[in-house]
């Protein structure tokens, strides 16, 4: 007494090969994303910088981003900073690495002593490189 058929037939082999078909699509749409989120994240801090047409892009192998907000706010990169620890930072920067350039993004409507007071700080603390960030005027 069997159960069940007698004849077998053969079953399809398996498929020996990956579909990349499905990865290829993932890694492009991974790739798509890291190039409109890669420039957002590069400056989170908020400004209205002055326009300039005689700036240009500096190449500094090393450079510190300082940024002063119209409120007196100082920044070190996208880190929110006191006037003391500024000093400091700026201190130990120069320390370590004299020859970096600081690249300062200064509000338009940031006071012009505030900006002034920052400059000062920063030759005290032993960096002589300043860098102005301004953006480029759009196009007529």
């Amino acid at each position: 007494m069997a159960f069940g058929r007698l004849d077998r037939s053969d079953l399809p082999k398996p498929m020996g090969e990956i579909n990349m078909t499905p990865l290829i699509d993932v890694m492009l749409v991974l790739l798509v994303i890291f190039m409109i989120t890669a420039p957002l994240m590069s400056s989170s801090l908020r400004m209205d910088l002055p326009q300039s047409a005689a700036g240009t892009p500096s190449d500094a192998p090393q450079f510190l981003a300082v940024a002063i907000t119209p409120d007196g706010s100082l920044y070190i990169g996208d880190s929110k900073v006191g006037p003391a620890e500024f000093q400091v930072r700026i201190k130990a920067q120069a320390q370590a690495r004299p020859d970096t350039e600081v690249q300062l993004r200064a509000d338009k409507a940031a006071p012009y002593g505030q900006v002034a007071e920052l400059i000062g700080w920063v030759q005290a603390g032993g960096l002589n490189r300043i860098a102005f960030v301004t953006e480029t005027p759009a196009a007529p």
